[in-house]
C-alpha cells in the first residue's frame, strides 16, 4: 500500500502521480513490519551472495530493509524525483543502486536475479509484460516476492471512511473509488495466490502467503496528509481534492477525539520459479 489494485490509472502516468509529492509520500505511507523481511530472507534463503531486483521502489523503503540483509539490491523506479529521493535515503549502503525506469522499459543488460521483489507497486506493471518479464530476468529457482498493504477494519472499531462518507459525496459526488475497508478476519482468508494482481499461469509455482497486523496512528491534519500521497485523491483536481481533505481533517478532529487510525495487513506472498 495503500493504492486499491483494481483502480489503475494509465500506468505512463504513474511517475508523474507519485513524483509531485516524493517526500510526503517518504514521511506518510507505511512500509513493511520487519517480521515480514525476516520471513522473506527465511523462505528465499537471501544472503550476501544474492541479488535482488526491486521493482517499483518509491522512496526506497523496502529497499532499506532489503539492503540490511546484505544482498546486492537492485532497485528499479520510474518516477525521477522519487528515484533522486531514494538515492539519498539509500547513500549509505554500498550494496544499493538506484535506476530511473519502468519495469517495461527497463534495460537489463542481461543481469540475472535471485529475488524479484515489489513492495505495494505491481499493480502498476502491465501484466501482459510484467509476469514474463520477471521470470526471464530471475535465474532458475529465483523467487518472486510481492508486499503490500491492505487496509482493513475491526468490528466496532471507528472507521474514517464511515465517518467521512457524506464528505466524500459531497465534494467528489458518484465516486466510485471511496470505499469501506474490509474486516480484519475477511482478508486472512484470502491466504492463496498473488492477490488481486492478474495471475501468472504456470510462470511461478505455489505461493507462500504470511499476514502482519500494522496500524498508523493520524491526527486529523496528519491523515489528511496521508491521502494526499494516495493515487484516488492525487488524481483530483487541487480545487476538489485540498478542500475535501480540509473536511475530513476538520472531521477528524471534531468527531474522531483528533485521533484516527489506518489498520492493516501487510502481506508477503512469495512464490519460486517455475523451471
Amino acid at each position: 500500500m495503500t493504492d486499491d489494485p483494481k483502480v489503475r490509472p494509465n500506468r505512463h502516468d504513474l511517475g508523474r502521480v507519485f513524483n509531485e509529492v516524493p517526500e510526503l509520500y517518504d514521511r506518510v505511507r507505511p512500509g513493511s513490519p520487519d517480521e515480514l523481511f525476516a520471513d522473506l530472507d527465511a523462505i528465499t534463503g537471501m544472503d550476501e551472495r544474492s541479488s535482488v531486483l526491486n521493482v517499483g521502489c518509491g522512496t526506497g523503503q523496502a529497499t532499506r530493509s532489503l539492503a540490511a540483509l546484505g544482498c546486492s539490491v537492485t532497485a528499479i523506479e520510474p518516477g525521477t524525483d522519487m528515484a533522486a529521493l531514494a538515492r539519498q535515503r539509500l547513500a549509505s549502503f554500498r550494496n544499493v543502486e538506484v535506476e530511473t525506469s519502468t519495469f517495461e522499459e527497463w534495460d537489463d543488460r542481461g543481469r540475472r536475479f535471485d529475488v524479484l521483489v515489489a513492495a505495494s507497486s505491481w499493480h502498476w506493471v502491465d501484466p501482459s509484460i510484467g509476469w514474463q518479464r520477471a521470470y526471464k530476468v530471475l535465474y532458475p529457482a529465483g523467487w518472486m516476492a510481492l508486499l503490500g498493504n491492505v487496509v482493513v477494519h475491526r468490528p466496532g472499531e471507528p472507521e474514517v471512511y464511515a465517518e467521512t462518507a457524506d464528505l466524500h459525496e459531497r465534494f467528489c459526488p458518484g465516486n466510485p473509488d471511496w470505499g469501506h475497508p474490509p474486516l480484519e478476519d475477511d482478508v486472512r482468508t484470502t491466504d492463496e495466490g498473488w492477490g488481486l494482481v492478474e495471475d501468472p499461469g504456470g510462470l511461478f509455482g505455489p505461493t507462500i502467503v504470511r499476514w502482519y497486523p500494522t496500524v498508523q496512528w493520524f491526527n486529523g491534519d496528519g491523515f489528511a496528509d496521508h491521502l494526499r500521497s494516495l493515487s484516488p485523491y492525487r488524481r483530483l483536481d487541487r480545487d476538489v481534492r485540498e478542500p475535501l481533505l480540509d473536511a475530513i481533517a476538520e472531521r477528524i478532529r471534531r468527531r474522531m477525539g483528533d485521533r484516527a487510525s489506518r489498520r492493516y495487513l501487510s502481506v508477503l506472498r512469495v512464490g519460486q520459479r517455475a523451471r
